[in-house]
């Protein structure tokens, strides 16, 4: 199928996929819409932006039979963040229906969870923990939702949520369809869903959005100079219409957050540290424009979608380089352009080895008076130290220790080393 209107859906799904503005299917919607359909368990390998939310929202909610009171499918998330945009989707895909939905994640009072409940909803989104706790107590019965999806089941067995969905997936149907989201594979993952999928169809987009399109990526040396003085630099030097800045863990969020408020920048923050209510008021602030700059963990690049965002800071480089991958891909989408600033310093010289083997094209840049100017590359240093070191060999070769040695020869060897390498390197930089 080319576009949407050439699938057969009832006319409420076509019409609120039409006010979406959703036109023509992406790679990963063409491959799984299909499979959902027909009911077969599949496995859907693609990386953030690629539109794979609404290639399990669109079929499940085609499939849903409005007549029937049971719970007819499960939708799992690893963050409470991506488990409410999710519901949110898809409120907006049967508003104009009678499909019954309910919202279960955790920090919220599991009692006025379980009356939700009550009103038999067909299909549940939430996190693995809260549906879990909820079908272990019986107000969420899960034997006759015959569909489950996992989304970003790669971040949910980082996170320790796949012995949740373990419990409450054995108490499904046997023959459980089940639909599972990942940029990876793991191999732990893989006795997982050896379980509960017999043969699954195996879709893979490989092709994430080229590192090339539309992203401009500055490489910005610390050198001498303290971090946070050097972020300030590069902030008075952009006009951002939304910027996230990446720090490594909490407490340094937490910190750079505090410094650039107190340096009068007006700076919101997304970490796991700030309790339920704080990440709901915060998420509203940011999706409301009250910030240019948000510090966040990588939290914000895997479980939560943030539109707009046109600059990409990393203050910190991440371990996993995935996390890289995904924090630039917060950027740059619907046909923008954006900018992926890195800053480093000598001790990430091998992370940013790494991340150029994945084909990112870093341009070495540095930020003076406010303007951007590119600068000698990292690692022209050590080139010149190489070239150096052949001049030593070339040196030590030319001057040959005499035979006959006499009182104070080492010392006029070595002058006569410093001189010839004095005149090559002359020659050298003439060259």
């Amino acid at each position: 199928m080319s576009k949407f209107t050439d699938y057969n859906f009832q006319p409420f799904l076509r019409e609120a996929i039409r006010k979406l503005g959703f036109e023509n299917p992406t790679p990963i919607q063409k491959e799984m819409i299909p499979l959902i359909l027909r009911g077969t368990s599949a496995i859907g390998q693609a990386h953030t932006g690629t539109g794979k939310s609404h290639s399990f929202l669109i079929p499940i909610v085609e499939r849903i039979e409005e007549s029937s009171d049971d719970l007819q499918a499960i939708i799992t998330a690893p963050t409470r963040e991506l488990a409410t945009q999710l519901y949110d989707e898809l409120l907006k895909l049967t508003e104009e229906t009678g499909i019954r939905s309910a919202l279960l994640i955790g920090g919220t009072d599991k009692e006025r969870a379980a009356n939700r409940l009550k009103s038999n909803p067909q299909i549940v989104v939430g996190t693995p923990g809260r549906i879990n706790d909820m079908a272990q107590s019986n107000a969420l019965l899960v034997h006759t939702a015959n569909m489950l999806v996992i989304d970003e089941a790669d971040l949910a067995f980082d996170m320790g949520f796949i012995e949740d969905i373990d419990k409450f997936a054995s108490r499904m149907p046997e023959h459980l369809e089940m639909f599972v989201f990942s940029a990876t594979i793991p191999e732990k993952l893989k006795p997982f869903l050896n379980k509960y999928m017999e043969s699954p169809a195996h879709i893979k987009i490989g092709e994430r959005q080229s590192f090339t399109e539309g992203i401009h990526y500055s490489l910005v040396p610390v050198r001498s100079m303290k971090k946070e003085k050097k972020l300030l630099q590069v902030l008075e030097s952009i006009t951002p219409y939304l910027a996230i800045i990446f720090t490594n863990t909490r407490k340094n969020a937490e910190e750079l957050a505090s410094f650039l408020e107190q340096e009068g920048i007006k700076t919101g923050r997304i970490h796991g540290d700030l309790s339920p209510r704080e990440r709901t008021r915060m998420m509203r602030r940011v999706r409301d424009l009250e910030f240019e700059y948000i510090v966040a963990t990588d939290l914000a690049a895997r479980g939560i979608d943030i539109p707009g965002v046109s600059h990409v800071i990393n203050f910190e480089i991440p371990d996993d380089l995935e996390f890289f991958i995904h924090r630039v891909g917060r950027t740059a989408r619907a046909g923008l352009e954006g900018h992926a600033i890195t800053l480093y310093e000598p001790t990430d010289e091998d992370k940013i080895t790494n991340i150029e083997k994945l084909g990112i094209p870093f341009v070495h840049e540095d930020v003076k008076n406010g303007e951007w100017r590119e600068v000698k590359e990292r690692h022209a240093r050590k080139k010149r130290t190489k070239q150096f070191d052949e001049i030593d060999r070339q040196a030590v070769a030319f001057v040959r220790k005499p035979k006959k040695v006499k009182p104070g020869y080492k010392k006029k060897m070595a002058k006569q080393i410093e001189n010839f390498k004095r005149q090559e390197r002359r020659k050298q930089r003439k060259k």
